[in-house]
C-alpha cells in the first residue's frame, strides 16, 4: 500500500516539473528577440530516496520522483569580455571613418566643381590681367574672382567648424549616456544582491539587464570589470573607478569658454578650486591596438573633433613628430589647418607681388607708437622703388587681401628724414593679425574702384612684368603639405594631395572598421551559441516536456485506477 501511494508522488513530481520546464521554455520563446536576454536551461535531478534497511534479501531504495536541480543562466565571461572589447574598438574606427566621410562630403562638392573651378577661375583672371594690366575689365575680374574664391574657402572652413560643433553635441550625449549606464549598473547591483543574498534564487532577468548595460558601456568607452561574491559588479572606465559597491563616479564636463568644446574629466580626482582637471583621456599615449588605446566611441569623437579651431599656425614651423602627435591626430584640425595653410600661401604670395617688401636700411631708426626706438634694418618695409601703384599712384599700393586687425603698413619717418612703410608682421597669437580664412577679406577700396589695383610702374608705364609674375606663382612650388611631406608643391598639386591624403586615411579607417565588424560578428556568433535562444530548439524542448507531462498524467491515472481497484474490490 505504501509503495502504491508513494508512487503518486513520483507522478506528481513529473507533472509539476514538466510544467515548470514548459514555463521556462515558453519564457525563452517569448524573449527570442529581446536584446540582451540569455536563454534559461532546465536541468533535472532525482529527488531523495527512502532506504529499506530490513529488506529480506538486500537493502532496497524507493525514489520520490523528479526535481529541477537548477535553471542554468549560462554566459561565457571570456567571450563577453572579448565581445565588449572588440565592439569598443570597432566603434572607435567606425566613428573615425564617419568623421572623415563627413569632411569628404564638404570637399565632395568642391572636387571638380565648386572649389577647384573657383581656383581655376581665379588663376585665369590673372592670365587675362597679364595680357593688359591696365584694362579695368581685367582688373575687375581679379577682384570678383578673388572674392568668389575666398568666399568658397571660408564657406568650407565654416562647414568644418559647424561639424565640430555637431561632434561636440555627440560628445555631450555620450558622456550623459555613460553616466546613465553607470547609475543603472549600480541600481541593478543592489537589486541583484538583495535577491541573491539567501543563495536560493538567481536574479536572471536583472543580470541580463546589467550585462546589456555593460555591452552598451563597452561600445562607448574602454571598460574593465569584475564581480564579487555578492554578485556586485565593479566597473573601471579608462582604468579609473566608475562604479563600485556604493558609488557611481560620474564623468564631468569641462567647457571651453571660447569654443564651447566639452572635455570629459573625473571630478573625484580633480581639484577644481585650483583649476586642476584629471581628464578621462590622455592623448599623449599612442593610438594602438597593442596598447588598447583605440577603444570607445567617445574617445574617437574627442580625437576627431580636436580641442580648438585650427589655422595654418597649427602646421607652420612644426617638426614631423610634433605634428603627428598634435594636429595630425584630429581629422578636423588637420583639414582646417591644411586648407588655411593653402589659402594663407595664396593670399600672401599675391599680396607680396602687389606690395613687395624688403629689409629696412641699416643705420636708420624710427619711433614706434609706444615711443620705442626701432632699427629699420630689423623690420621689413615696402619696396617703394620697385612696387607698382594703382591709378591714383599713391603709396603704399593696395593689397588684394586684407586682415581685419591691421593695415598692411604703418607709415613712419626715419632718422634720415625719409618716409618708410613698415610692414605689420603677422601675429599667430591674434587671428585678426593673420592672413587666415577667419580674418581676411577682399580690400574694400578695390571693391569700390578696381583701377586702384597695382598695375603701373613708378614712371607711369604699365607693369607687364607684374602680370607675368602673378601668373607664374600658380605654377611655382610654394608650400609643402605638412611636416611629414615638406617638399614644396604648387597650389593645384597641394590641393590634390590634401584631398588624396584625406581619402587615404578614410580608406584606412573604413577597412579597419569593416575588419573589426567581421571580428565582432564572429565573436557574437560564438556568444549566441551560449546565450542565444533558438526557436527550433525551444520548440523541440516544448514537445519533449509536453510529452513528459502527458506521460506523468497517464502514469498517475493508471496508479489511481490500480489503488481504486485494490480498495473497492480486494478490500471488500
Amino acid at each position: 500500500m505504501a509503495n502504491g501511494m508513494g508512487t503518486l508522488y513520483i507522478g506528481a513530481s513529473g507533472l509539476r516539473n514538466s510544467q515548470n520546464a514548459l514555463n521556462t521554455t515558453a519564457n525563452n520563446l517569448a524573449n527570442v528577440d529581446t536584446e540582451g536576454y540569455v536563454r534559461q536551461q532546465v536541468y533535472f535531478s532525482d529527488k531523495e530516496y527512502t532506504t529499506f534497511a530490513n529488506a529480506a534479501v538486500s537493502k532496497q531504495q524507493a525514489g520520490y520522483g523528479l526535481n529541477i536541480g537548477d535553471v542554468i543562466h549560462a554566459r561565457d565571461i571570456f567571450i563577453d569580455k572579448a565581445y565588449r572589447s572588440e565592439c569598443g574598438r570597432q566603434a572607435f574606427y567606425e566613428t573615425c571613418f564617419t568623421a572623415v566621410d563627413e569632411v569628404q562630403t564638404y570637399y565632395q562638392e568642391m572636387e571638380g566643381k565648386t572649389f577647384q573651378s573657383a581656383m581655376e577661375d581665379f588663376w585665369k583672371s590673372f592670365q587675362e590681367y597679364s595680357k593688359d594690366p591696365s584694362d579695368s575689365v581685367n582688373q575687375d575680374l581679379i577682384v570678383q574672382k578673388a572674392g568668389l574664391f575666398l568666399t568658397r574657402a571660408q564657406s568650407v572652413y565654416a562647414g568644418l567648424k559647424s561639424y565640430q560643433a555637431n561632434i561636440n553635441v555627440q560628445i555631450s550625449n555620450d558622456i550623459d549616456q555613460i553616466n546613465k549606464l553607470g547609475h543603472k549598473i549600480q541600481e541593478l547591483n543592489q537589486q541583484i544582491a538583495k535577491i541573491e543574498i539567501g543563495g536560493q534564487e538567481t536574479a536572471m532577468n536583472l543580470r541580463d539587464e546589467r550585462d546589456l548595460a555593460l555591452d552598451q558601456l563597452g561600445t562607448l568607452a574602454k571598460i574593465s570589470y569584475k564581480e564579487n561574491a555578492q554578485g556586485v559588479v565593479t566597473v573601471k572606465v579608462e582604468n579609473e573607478y566608475f562604479v563600485d559597491g556604493v558609488h557611481v563616479y560620474e564623468m564631468g564636463k569641462e567647457v571651453d569658454q571660447k569654443t564651447g568644446f566639452i572635455t570629459p574629466y573625473w571630478p573625484y580626482l580633480s581639484d577644481l578650486d585650483k583649476g586642476q582637471y584629471d581628464y578621462v583621456y590622455d592623448f599623449n599615449i599612442d593610438i594602438s591596438s597593442a596598447l588598447n588605446s583605440d577603444i570607445g566611441e567617445l574617445k574617437a569623437l574627442i580625437m576627431c573633433r580636436g580641442d580648438h579651431w585650427a589655422d595654418y599656425s597649427d602646421i607652420e614651423g612644426m617638426g614631423a613628430q610634433e605634428y603627428l602627435d598634435s594636429t595630425n591626430m584630429s581629422v578636423m584640425l588637420d583639414m582646417q589647418a591644411k586648407l588655411d595653410q593653402m589659402m594663407h600661401s595664396i593670399m600672401t604670395s599675391i599680396n607680396d607681388l602687389f606690395c613687395p617688401n624688403i629689409q629696412g636700411p641699416a643705420g636708420v631708426t624710427y619711433q614706434d607708437a609706444n615711443g620705442n626706438t626701432i632699427d629699420l634694418n630689423s623690420v621689413r618695409v615696402l619696396d617703394t622703388e620697385n612696387c607698382a601703384v594703382g591709378s591714383d599712384k599713391e603709396l603704399p599700393p593696395r593689397e588684394l587681401f586684407t586682415r581685419s586687425g591691421t593695415e598692411r603698413y604703418t607709415k613712419v619717418t626715419g632718422s634720415d628724414g625719409n618716409t618708410y612703410y613698415v610692414y605689420n608682421e603677422e601675429d599667430t597669437s591674434d587671428t585678426s593679425m593673420m592672413y587666415s580664412l577667419t580674418s581676411c577679406d577682399i580690400n574694400e577700396a578695390l571693391k569700390k574702384v578696381e583701377t586702384l589695383i597695382p598695375h603701373l610702374k613708378q614712371n607711369g608705364e604699365v607693369d607687364r612684368e607684374l602680370g607675368t609674375a602673378l601668373v607664374e606663382i600658380w605654377e611655382k612650388n610654394m608650400v609643402g603639405l605638412d611636416p611629414t611631406d615638406p617638399e614644396p608643391v604648387n597650389f593645384k598639386l597641394y590641393y590634390q594631395k590634401m584631398i588624396d591624403g584625406l581619402a587615404t586615411i578614410g580608406n584606412v579607417y573604413n577597412k579597419t572598421a569593416e575588419s573589426l565588424a567581421g571580428s565582432v560578428l564572429t565573436i557574437d556568433t560564438n556568444r549566441q551559441q551560449v546565450i542565444g535562444v533558438s526557436s527550433d530548439e525551444e520548440l523541440t524542448n516544448m514537445i519533449k516536456y509536453q510529452n513528459a507531462y502527458n506521460a506523468s498524467s497517464r502514469f498517475m491515472t493508471v496508479i489511481s485506477e490500480m489503488i481504486e481497484h485494490i480498495i473497492t474490490r480486494l478490500g471488500g
